[in-house]
């Protein structure tokens, strides 16, 4: 690790080009709690690369996450001694030479693995050269007869290391949804993010939106699931594009619209978006208020209110009061008709786009965030007038986050009521309970959950 902290400090121009980035990158997500998106954000916003070099370094280092399980598993039937006690530089360098060796047609075999060696002997010296060498060479004449796990004896350790998911998932989805689902969801997991836009009618209409990108040859296909929704057919750099910059449009998953559709706002309202940065769902309540009415938000950190502010400001909305406060220490006397409380959760129906969360999270985190989970939801619950609806959402498939946490609420609160979702949307999108739940592999958008519940008395 100090060989590694000195390496950086002694010159951050050793890591060029760009798998120097990439294993920059994978570094400091190994070794910190950083999330890989906003270190990404930080390193693109401060290199030179052109514009193909950064969709390149997007493409390797959210590879390398996605198929990390995999990797290893490979690395380590072909590392002498533990890879997992490897050094960072060589281990990352390894993963972003193996990467591109199983996944990257454009780049040679050869060229991978020169690159890597090249790049550990300039960081590591000559013996962890050749050992980086020696290991790649070695797995590019066996490439074809690679074992896995037998799933027969073992299929937890199978669907780990094929489908590169950390086993305690595995285990959890199996005993829920069986292999055949299991499997289709570890697809759709590691399959690469569809980008989304959301149609701003505060500034536009969906047919001059789809004009627009007709006469820049942006490719798109129709939300099946919400028509204020636009799927793009490659992901492209569109925030560039001076349309993102004027607000005719949010970047932001159709699941996200769900909860916003089931508040079933309307001008003139009072809202509260009690967990809003970084501001999505806060903009399309706005929009399909017309900017009419109030909405208060919420965060507990001003930089992340900042953020949204931003966004609010690019999508022209104007109707939005926000307060940086902790939501368990804002009170209100007046009441609000509706409330969201799009609450903090685990994230695991997000990771296509995140794939780090997977080996971030654990059993404890589930666990530990279920409490405050349900402190948000009585919070909102307490400050909702006689009549009001309020909407409790996620963006993870698991239930003890989910409808367990609405369960217990409506056996202490007799006073409200679950309405059910399907008087709303397509029944395909709502559960057994009445509620919305979303899957990757069966919907083509993010796992998310929501929840509507009427206040009676």
């Amino acid at each position: 690790m100090s060989q590694l902290i000195s390496t950086e400090l002694s010159g951050m121009n050793l890591y060029q080009g760009v798998r120097g980035y990439a294993v920059k990158i994978l570094n400091r997500v190994d070794r910190t709690d950083a999330y890989l998106d906003k270190l990404l954000e930080i390193e693109l916003k401060n290199s030179n690369l052109s514009g193909i070099d950064k969709a390149l370094l997007f493409e390797i280092v959210h590879g390398v996450m996605r198929w990390m399980g995999r990797l290893d598993w490979i690395l380590n039937g072909f590392y002498k001694g533990q890879f997992s006690k490897c050094v960072p530089n060589v281990k990352n360098a390894l993963r972003v030479a193996l990467y591109q060796i199983l996944f990257l047609d454009k780049v040679p075999d050869y060229a991978a693995v020169n690159e890597a060696v090249e790049f550990v002997k300039k960081l590591q010296g000559q013996k962890y050269a050749d050992l980086a060498n020696a290991v790649l060479r070695n797995i590019i004449r066996n490439k074809e007869s690679i074992r896995y796990p037998n799933p027969d004896e073992d299929l937890v350790a199978y669907l780990s290391a094929y489908y590169s998911h950390p086993t305690w998932m595995v285990k959890r989805w199996l005993k829920r949804f069986g292999r055949e689902a299991t499997e289709k969801l570890l697809i759709a997991n590691n399959s690469k993010p569809v980008m989304t836009l959301r149609v701003n009618n505060l500034v536009t209409n969906k047919e001059e939106l789809k004009s627009l990108l007709d006469s820049v040859e942006l490719k798109y296909t129709e939300s099946k699931i919400l028509p204020e929704f636009i799927r793009l057919n490659n992901l492209t750099n569109i925030t560039d594009w001076e349309y993102f910059q004027k607000g005719y449009f949010s970047i932001q998953d159709e699941s996200t619209g769900l909860p916003v559709k089931l508040l079933d706002v309307k001008p003139e309202m009072r809202v509260l978006d009690l967990c809003s940065a970084p501001g999505g769902k806060t903009a399309f309540i706005a929009d399909l208020m017309n900017n009419q009415g109030e909405i208060i938000a919420l965060d507990r950190f001003d930089s992340r209110l900042r953020i949204l502010e931003k966004n609010l400001s690019r999508l022209k909305v104007t109707n939005v009061k926000t307060i940086p406060i902790d939501a368990m220490a804002y009170n209100d006397e007046i009441g609000f008709d509706r409330v969201l409380i799009d609450a903090p959760c685990s994230g695991l129906g997000t990771l296509t786009k995140k794939p780090d969360l997977k080996w971030k999270k654990d059993l404890g985190d589930i666990r530990k965030i279920v409490n405050i989970q349900y402190d948000l939801l009585k919070k909102g619950a307490s400050m909702l007038k006689v009549g009001g609806a309020l909407v409790y959402s996620t963006c993870t498939t698991e239930p003890e986050e989910n409808f367990e946490v609405i369960k217990r609420f409506i056996s202490e609160n007799t006073n409200f009521k679950l309405i059910d979702a399907s008087e709303m949307f397509s029944k395909e999108l709502v559960d057994e309970n009445g509620c919305i739940q979303t899957y990757p592999h069966i919907h083509g958008v993010d796992g998310s959950f929501a929840a509507k519940l009427i206040r009676l008395i």
